[in-house]
């Protein structure tokens, strides 16, 4: 079983969706920080891009072992997060705030008139550290051109680039890290 967290709009062949949306492809309807209907030691891999920042520092750990708890041993769980140290070389670059307000702060419309924004931020080292005190182990870096190899319609922010689309010459903002149980 592979599960794609927050998928949102995205679909993603293969994964059961997660997601508080109720886009058609939804397949569990709640928050992705209550998988209750999922068992323990049940899953093979997590796909979560762009998610764990709408939880904050106080919150993520108890998201994580939810996460952890569903993970069969030797589970992938991938993460995609805004990437703080590729932004302040990005702002360092164009001394232009507004590259980089979006990914720092984000914005989600989950109501008619309500949002959500980001709560907290990584660099590779934050991560990291919050993995393994978690833990988790076998800490990598991951590559979408070949995680999505057998998908390669298939676009997110885990291939966010500034500038926008320049996947050739353009510096990739997002911090792509997966880890085991």
């Amino acid at each position: 079983m592979k599960l794609h967290l927050g998928s949102g709009n995205r679909y993603l062949k293969g994964y059961i969706h997660v997601d508080i949306s109720s886009h058609d492809h939804i397949d569990v309807k709640t928050s992705v920080d209550k998988l209750t209907s999922i068992k323990s030691d049940s899953v093979d891999e997590i796909y979560a891009s762009h998610v764990l920042e709408y939880f904050d520092q106080d919150e993520v750990r108890a998201v994580l072992k939810e996460w952890r708890r569903v993970l069969k041993k030797n589970g992938i769980l991938r993460l995609a997060v805004p990437n703080l140290e590729a932004l302040i070389s990005v702002y360092q670059t164009t001394k232009n705030i507004e590259k980089i307000l979006g990914p720092i702060y984000g914005k989600w419309k989950v109501g008619k008139d309500q949002y959500i924004y980001h709560k907290t931020i990584y660099d590779s080292k934050s991560l990291t550290k919050l993995l393994e005190n978690l833990g988790f182990s076998d800490i990598n870096y991951w590559d979408w051109r070949e995680v999505f190899k057998n998908n390669p319609e298939y676009d997110d922010y885990s291939q966010a680039y500034y500038p926008h689309m320049d996947k050739k010459n353009g510096t990739l903002i997002s911090l792509n890290i997966e880890c085991k149980k």
